[in-house]
């Protein structure tokens, strides 16, 4: 095992990505990729709990990646890559199955979330943490770059790591979480977390027409115009926030304080921001969507340099386990 520090992140292919995404992860994926050696994946099996229909899965997984290379992921810092081109991961993740209790996985939130709504919950759903453990452990990844919500997985990991070294030598690196404290902050059209599960998203591309009357659409209180308002507690100001410089946070702040103004006002500048800030991504956009080609290219080189690490860690797996048969 080297002294190279990695990087670790996959993000799912379940729709188009919107600003929650974007400052919740997408942002602090591309700032990474200039301290560590970077893998991230388009995490098109994890999307099968989700996705049923071939085409759809098809297309967002292709624009999934035109989004991330415009956004900034760079191919020459960082392997962009599609889960399933990397098969060693799901036989890595059979592996760790087979040393996986059960009650660790009855646990974990989602399946358990899902089943106290009295919803259907699906095997994959049920061991989806055992496959998120293979995306980490497969490339000795140092650093995970997690939402709040996500750092049992990694806890999980953690245990599943550990474990297998403790029956079959020392064979997988440690990770650690990263906690992406952003991912909590960011908040959609109705006030509460931006998700595309509450149908209250903004996404990063979207037409600029319609991300106008997203915007004025956004739920605010009825107080009158005239009446102070704390900018510390309102989510139109958390969102204008994200966008403004600190010199514009805090003209709009002493608005607030001050009173008198309208939230249409609030909802211009927010909608002027957000179009001036995606303006370049959504030029380089375009570019990338007119050479599809290229785009697959860099899946392909991704793909190559993902197989090559999780393959010299499967091996080292294959050989501490005993599954290398032949020695």
């Amino acid at each position: 095992m080297s002294n190279v520090q990695r990087v670790l992140s996959g993000i799912q292919p379940t729709g188009r990505f919107h600003w929650g995404n974007y400052f919740g992860a997408i942002r602090q994926y591309i700032a990474l990729q200039e301290e560590y050696e970077a893998y991230y994946f388009i995490a098109n099996l994890h999307a099968l709990t989700t996705i049923r229909d071939a085409q759809t899965l098809r297309q967002n997984t292709l624009d999934a990646a035109i989004d991330l290379l415009a956004l900034g992921l760079d191919p020459d810092k960082a392997a962009l890559f599609v889960h399933s081109d990397v098969p060693e991961v799901t036989e890595l993740c059979w592996i760790l199955m087979t040393g996986t209790p059960m009650g660790l996985l009855e646990r974990c939130h989602a399946y358990k979330e899902k089943k106290a709504k009295g919803l259907t919950a699906d095997a994959g759903l049920f061991t989806y943490p055992v496959l998120m453990a293979a995306d980490i452990l497969a490339y000795d990844s140092n650093l995970v770059p997690v939402g709040e919500d996500q750092v049992q997985h990694i806890e999980v990991t953690r245990d599943l790591a550990r474990s297998f070294n403790h029956h079959f030598g020392e064979t997988f690196v440690m990770p650690k979480a990263h906690v992406l404290e952003q991912a909590a902050r960011v908040p959609g059209t109705d006030g509460e977390k931006m998700s595309k599960s509450y149908g209250n998203t903004i996404e990063i591309f979207e037409d600029p027409k319609t991300m106008r009357k997203k915007i004025m659409r956004i739920q605010t209180d009825s107080r009158p115009m005239e009446e102070p308002k704390d900018p510390d507690t309102d989510h139109l100001f958390q969102l204008y926030s994200l966008f403004a410089d600190e010199a514009q946070r805090a003209e709009m702040a002493e608005t607030y304080r001050r009173g008198h103004f309208g939230y249409g006002m609030v909802k211009k500048a927010l909608a002027d921001l957000a179009e001036a800030y995606f303006a370049e991504a959504r030029k380089k956009r375009a570019a990338l969507a007119a050479d599809p080609n290229y785009v697959r290219q860099v899946l392909r080189d991704g793909t190559e340099k993902a197989r090559a690490k999780a393959g010299e860690v499967l091996e080292r797996v294959r050989r501490a386990c005993g599954t290398a048969w032949w020695g």
